[in-house]
């Protein structure tokens, strides 16, 4: 089973999506299943993981919703509150819906480097495996040494790190970020999205070469197994059409094995998020 483990669906609201600017102007509409089921359908994948958009249960929610009513979503990661006393009660609360998998924040957008290891939100990590929920790392290059730290200090949970954390790929600058990304790859609890490639690219002059560099990175530092590959669908309609993203990757694992590709495809997918799906 083909599964694409990133793509985003929202009721486009101007002040809870105050991140799309007027150079993604394409995104300031609403996006949902059924604008995605055709692009699934094009690009032979059958399921999807929809993340969250913006930092509220609303949305959480909302997806879990949209998720109940279609297939087609294998299984959803959330937002909760991880710095909030209340946060057992609410990890209670949403255990109750079989396609959550686990939560994401935005930290990319925190002024504080090291926010992922302030006492609450460790706090808050600590609380996920109870649950079995997962965590998605969203940052960038900058804050990868917390991340670093933050897989080490809990060896037992299971991480994802969005968009190989947003490298400089407009620039083509490649280190501290894959010294970095080998580092973190070290902890065996640590998976990679092959995802959100193509916005850290050039928008509207990449070439598939230029991401050559930091795919031999993390295909090395994580390998077959721990690599899912996500479309970031709709956020990458600024840069590219999903079957040009999905191509990008498709085109670099050419020469893996199918079991190699079907693991990066889907099986990753299906074993890192513990998804209910029939395959």
């Amino acid at each position: 089973m083909r599964i694409d483990a990133h793509q985003h669906f929202w009721r486009y609201d101007r002040e809870a999506y105050a991140w799309i600017t007027d150079e993604m102007s394409v995104l300031r509409r609403d996006f949902l299943p059924a604008d995605l089921v055709a692009e699934l359908s094009a690009n032979g994948v059958d399921a999807s993981i929809a993340v969250q958009a913006d930092q509220s249960e609303r949305d959480t929610l909302f997806l879990l919703d949209l998720a109940a009513k279609n297939a087609a979503i294998a299984g959803v990661v959330g937002w909760v509150d991880l710095r909030s006393p209340s946060l057992p009660e609410r990890l209670e609360y949403f255990s109750q819906f079989e396609k959550l998998c686990g939560f994401r924040h935005v930290v990319q957008a925190e002024p504080d480097d090291n926010f992922m290891l302030r006492e609450d939100f460790q706090r808050g990590i600590a609380s996920l495996a109870e649950f079995h929920f997962t965590y998605d790392i969203l940052i960038y290059p900058k804050q990868l040494r917390a991340a670093i730290m933050l897989a080490e200090r809990f060896p037992e949970q299971r991480f994802v790190v969005d968009h190989i954390a947003k490298p400089e790929i407009k620039t083509g600058k490649t280190s501290p970020w894959a010294e970095q990304m080998r580092a973190v790859a070290a902890n065996p609890n640590v998976f990679c999205k092959v995802s959100g490639l193509v916005t850290e690219a050039d928008w509207g002059n990449w070439r598939a070469d230029d991401f050559r560099p930091y795919l031999d990175v993390v295909f090395q530092a994580f390998g077959p197994d721990r690599l899912l590959f996500g479309s970031d669908w709709p956020v990458c309609l600024v840069a590219g059409t999903y079957s040009r993203v999905k191509q990008i990757v498709t085109d670099y694992a050419r020469g893996l094995s199918e079991t190699d590709k079907a693991k990066i495809f889907g099986a990753n997918a299906i074993e890192f998020y513990g998804l209910r799906v029939n395959v």
